[in-house]
């Protein structure tokens, strides 16, 4: 049994494929929620027994990139990170050590979790958008279990 199984014995639960059902941004000045990447945006979140975590999230309906303008309209359509992660309480804490954007590089990433029959909501602490780092948001996401350890 590993260190966050003893903690919290959530580890179990949390294991298997998740498929994103939605991803909001909340404002935390104007407390507006919005699609992060619009509407049906696209994501996996795959938790192995380890405490490993592995998430992609993008928007939908992208197009293949043809140019340098759309590579970096592509880039702002995706959010990507792993790593190991501890549980503590209602908290996930992941240790990012590979990422999208090196600004979560070496970062702790935490997330509240909540997990109601076959859905796992989460929702990230207040930070800088990915998006538009001049606004503080936090991302609420919503996903559904595809497949269990």
């Amino acid at each position: 049994m590993n260190k966050t199984e003893e903690k919290n014995g959530s580890l179990t639960s949390l294991v298997g494929q998740w498929r994103l059902l939605s991803f909001d941004l909340e404002n935390q000045q104007s407390g507006h929620k919005a699609p992060g990447f619009g509407p049906n945006p696209k994501g996996r979140l795959v938790i192995l027994p380890g405490a490993f975590i592995i998430v992609l999230l993008t928007a939908a309906g992208r197009a293949a990139p043809k140019t340098d303008e759309d590579r970096s309209a592509a880039f702002k359509q995706t959010i990507a990170y792993s790593g190991p992660f501890e549980i503590e309480g209602d908290l996930i804490k992941v240790k990012v050590d590979v990422t999208w954007n090196e600004a979560w590089g070496n970062t702790v990433q935490v997330r509240t979790f909540k997990i109601i029959d076959s859905r796992l909501h989460l929702v990230s602490a207040w930070a800088p958008s990915p998006i538009d780092p001049n606004t503080i948001v936090r991302g609420i996401l919503e996903w559904e279990r595809e497949a269990s350890h």
